[in-house]
């Protein structure tokens, strides 16, 4: 192996350096942004590897001889250095893509617009009590960091970033969470965005298994065309199938079913979460796991950070943290997940300007009060009083935004923000943590008197 460009200095793309690097590549790290004081430690590692590393641009130094470029997630195919690569002939791949193709051990892929995160966790979770299987992707380690490690399954949670560039990336099984618009100026448009998501489910990327979502009607309708032996979840269709039936997940394959768990017993609320659980399930029954071992599972299962998390309560009121609702769309699953009680939502954030009508629509059927603050407000603002829902309070920050909340003494407080958090914070990560640290720190205070 000769010179091999890296795009990016991110988690993502150091790994990638760094397995190319242990291969005996000689590396570069080209990254756009300029460097700062937090990035020092890191470098110094990389360079101790050997591994060269520019910031502030993509210079023809590093650029030129490369046998082949990896990128990381998030560089738009249309962004110069892209199109540098282009005319250069300089072929670009993921490094989901690299780390497939030094490894013959499997791949179960989790892709779609909502729900990948738990859905890879949770499958690592259950596929753990037979086998050793590592969340990684977009969750987790990049896959490119377990390499070198004793392990039986890659439980890679893929977005359409990545997947744009894994031309061979073929998993043994293949999930498709659900579509709705995201990204779409990243792509150029919804077609070439569930194009991204759908290489894996068809022609030279076909899986051994496709489990599809029934309630969703593009990938309905793609199911009839998608290869692979097709399972679909939350619906009884066909003979492959899981489905919510009698308040209880039920399994089917081959036409025979079997009862995993009821809903009573299952730790995830909401029907969001219900389709996660039965994508989960479809992946561990087809590699073998028992319906004890998912069922036990299940039930110590914990959710991951910032989504739908329950994390507090003080006296009635209940605390769930769902930052990395970072879309409408997002949102939406949290809020139609409680039913007849007083909730007051914390929304707003960067706007990304999707559309708000089922949003707005689900607010006043679910939400008693809603607290905006960020950038969006005004916008959230006028959408919701044109639909009729007037219980709205603005606050200039999160923390005046969590005061509110509890003065109001709801059943539920629910930061669900349905906007990107760089307006206020660096991510939806920071976002979550400052509410939760906040919230426990006011729970602690009231305590201490």
């Amino acid at each position: 192996m000769n010179k091999v460009l890296v795009l990016g200095f991110s988690k993502s793309g150091i790994s990638a350096a760094k397995f190319l690097r242990r291969k005996g590549a000689d590396v570069y790290i080209t990254e756009f942004r300029k460097e700062n004081p937090d990035d020092r430690e890191k470098i110094d590692e990389i360079k101790a590897l050997g591994i060269n590393v520019e910031f502030g641009g993509h210079s023809y130094e590093f650029i030129k001889d490369s046998e082949f470029a990896v990128t990381s997630p998030g560089i738009p195919p249309k962004s110069e250095i892209m199109q540098k690569l282009k005319t250069y002939k300089i072929n670009v791949i993921s490094e989901i893509e690299l780390a497939y193709l030094n490894t013959e051990k499997p791949f179960i892929a989790i892709t779609g617009t909502n729900g990948k995160t738990t859905t890879t966790a949770l499958t690592a979770h259950i596929l753990s009590k037979k086998y050793k299987a590592v969340p990684c992707g977009n969750y987790g380690k990049p896959p490119c960091d377990l390499l070198y490690d004793d392990i039986d399954y890659f439980v890679c949670e893929c977005s359409s970033f990545q997947l744009e560039y894994s031309p061979t990336f073929t998993p043994k099984i293949s999930i498709f969470t659900n579509l709705t618009p995201d990204h779409i100026d990243w792509h150029g448009g919804i077609e070439n965005y569930f194009e991204a998501k759908a290489k894996i489910f068809k022609g030279t990327q076909t899986p051994e298994y496709s489990v599809l979502n029934a309630k969703d009607s593009k990938l309905m309708e793609f199911s009839k065309k998608c290869g692979g032996t097709v399972f679909m979840f939350d619906g009884e269709i066909g003979d492959n199938c899981s489905y919510i039936k009698n308040n209880a997940i039920y399994f089917k394959r081959d036409g025979k079913e079997e009862v995993i768990i009821t809903l009573e017993d299952c730790p995830l609320i909401g029907n969001h979460n219900y389709q996660n659980v039965m994508c989960s399930i479809i992946a561990a029954k087809l590699e073998g796991v028992t319906t004890e071992k998912i069922r036990s599972a299940i039930m110590s299962f914990k959710v991951p950070e910032h989504r739908l998390e329950r994390f507090a309560q003080k006296g009635k009121t209940v605390f769930y943290n769902d930052s990395k609702a970072t879309n409408p769309e997002a949102s939406l699953v949290a809020i139609n997940s409680f039913n007849d009680c007083n909730v007051s939502l914390i929304a707003g954030g960067r706007d990304k300007n999707t559309d708000l009508t089922e949003f707005c629509h689900a607010i006043k059927k679910h939400i008693k009060t809603v607290i905006l603050i960020g950038e969006a407000a005004d916008r959230f603002d006028e959408n919701l009083k044109k639909s009729g829902f007037n219980n709205i309070i603005r606050e200039k920050t999160m923390q005046d935004a969590i005061d509110k909340s509890i003065e109001l003494n709801p059943d539920v407080v629910l930061l669900s923000p349905a906007c990107a958090s760089f307006d206020m914070f660096s991510g939806y990560e920071e976002r979550g943590k400052v509410f939760k640290e906040y919230v426990l720190s006011k729970i602690k205070q009231k305590r201490t008197k």
